[in-house]
């Protein structure tokens, strides 16, 4: 199943109890609102799927796995509602992997920045290569990664979230993999693609039920992120609205 987009792509297929969900974006795949709400979606469907037993979440091309948030549609909101509502497709997103029945593994095959750390964190298991360097800059832009802070702190904890937020430079995929951000990182996208094959069939073979009461059990005590990431927009949404943060944009986008 394609759902095609001017605002992104993004791919359904399944097999053997398996769904691979694939989302991408020219802008080295970045996230449009658009296409936040469609991932959401699309992860509530396949929660709701009894075909399927798994998901494997990747994105598309050789470059980059999710550059986060799309710069052009953060300078082209103009009030604190339309700010607000665009940080909230992040936290939708979140929480829908959250809630999500099944477990969500995670194909992470180069950078992530911002929002793509977010969801490479919300998956239930992350597997990497080499190249999955990981940065989260929004300090340097003007804002802070408030949303999908609940996230990231919950893999790779509080101190090391301070120093990511705070350094804003790149980490390498060992530093991720050290900090149990990723569980496995490979040299090659080839030894990458046959470790996640291999894993996701070896979970397709367990029982259902006890994959989804293991799910529940792997995300207990994050009931309040249904308020407290929709919290955390308002915060974004606030910030990303300010004299410092357009000029920033407006930099980084040169």
């Amino acid at each position: 199943m394609e759902k095609q987009n001017p605002n992104g792509v993004l791919i359904t297929t399944i097999e053997n109890k398996i769904a691979t969900l694939e989302f991408g974006h020219p802008a080295s795949n970045s996230f449009p609102s658009d296409l936040l709400n469609r991932l959401t979606n699309e992860l509530k469907a396949l929660s709701n799927n009894a075909v399927v037993s798994v998901i494997i979440l990747k994105s598309s091309g050789s470059g980059a796995f999710c550059a986060g948030a799309s710069f052009d549609e953060l300078l082209a909101v103009s009030n604190q509602q339309e700010a607000t509502k665009f940080f909230s497709g992040f936290a939708n997103v979140m929480n829908a992997m959250r809630n999500c029945s099944k477990i969500i593994v995670g194909r992470i095959h180069g950078k992530a920045v911002g929002g793509g750390v977010g969801i490479a964190a919300a998956c239930d298991y992350a597997l990497a290569t080499t190249e999955s360097t990981i940065k989260l800059s929004e300090l340097a832009i003007g804002i802070g990664p408030f949303v999908i802070e609940p996230a990231v702190s919950r893999k790779i904890g509080q101190s090391a979230m301070a120093e990511m937020t705070l350094d804003t430079e790149w980490k390498t995929a060992a530093w991720a993999n050290q900090k149990g951000l990723y569980a496995k990182v490979y040299e090659t996208t080839t030894e990458l693609d046959t470790e996640i094959t291999a894993f996701a069939n070896k979970l397709a073979s367990y029982n259902p039920e006890a994959l989804m009461e293991m799910k529940k059990v792997l995300w207990e005590k994050t009931e309040n992120w249904d308020t407290l990431l929709y919290e955390r927009a308002e915060i974004s949404g606030k910030l990303v609205l300010s004299d410092f943060s357009k000029k920033a944009l407006n930099q980084f986008k040169k």
